[in-house]
């Protein structure tokens, strides 16, 4: 699959839904090449030792990823880009579909 970094108009409606960065210490790495990074794993499936390292370091993009998930980021990204599909007439409920497995549990299992 090919990978394509963030364009300035989604960095623009994804900048404001990341955590402010702290007013004082050391400044944070930046935060748009730590998004394409992470997206770049994702999307690529690399292993996270094989992040480029124009995307900085691989255990900043991981820890970021996680932390992110954390506090809700990535969901407060993903509503606001389905919003944007829905308001903008790309996404309908006619076109929308699941994709998942069942998998038996074991005796005794949840």
């Amino acid at each position: 699959m090919k990978f394509e970094e963030l364009d300035d108009v989604r960095w623009k409606m994804i900048e404001p839904l990341l955590p402010p960065k702290a007013k004082e210490g050391k400044p944070r790495f930046d935060d748009r090449t730590v998004v394409n990074g992470i997206l770049y794993v994702l999307v690529t499936g690399c292993r996270w030792v094989d992040l480029p390292k124009k995307y900085g370091d691989d255990s900043t993009a991981n820890r970021r990823l996680r932390n992110w998930e954390r506090l809700g980021v990535w969901k407060r990204i993903m509503y606001a880009l389905i919003t944007e599909g829905y308001a903008k007439g790309i996404i309908s409920m006619k076109e929308l579909s699941i994709d998942s497995s069942t998998v038996a549990a074991k005796k005794g299992g949840r």
